[in-house]
């Protein structure tokens, strides 16, 4: 079944993943119509500053994965009784990242949640 074929019937289920799934690579338009093409296999290896934030990457989710359930369960509900447009484990992935106590803890102070030690 060829590409457009495929991309007309998750849109009639009303599905619009994007990303990558299997031997394709898609993404939703400004006008909300699925766009799916063949992943293009890179040209070059990839660089070591690459490397190193998909490693970082890569810490990080474990380190989520290994909260106890009710740790991330206080980052989901910190960021949703926040309002922020973005969920607990984005909230803990950008923190991770920048290393912001301040915002964390004007989360916290805004929510009531404990989020780090």
């Amino acid at each position: 079944m060829e590409i457009a074929t495929k991309t007309k019937m998750l849109n009639l289920l009303g599905l619009r993943p994007t990303g990558d799934l299997g031997p394709l690579t898609g993404y939703t338009t400004k006008r909300g119509r699925g766009v799916w093409y063949l992943k293009a296999p890179p040209k070059e290896p990839p660089t070591g500053y690459q490397i190193h934030y998909r490693n970082l990457f890569r810490l990080v989710a474990m380190t989520w994965q290994a909260l106890p359930r009710s740790k991330r369960d206080d980052w989901l509900d910190a960021a949703r009784r926040a309002s922020l447009r973005i969920t607990g484990y984005n909230l803990f992935l950008w923190y991770y990242h920048t290393r912001d106590l301040a915002v964390i803890r004007t989360v916290e102070h805004q929510t009531g949640f404990s989020l780090l030690p």
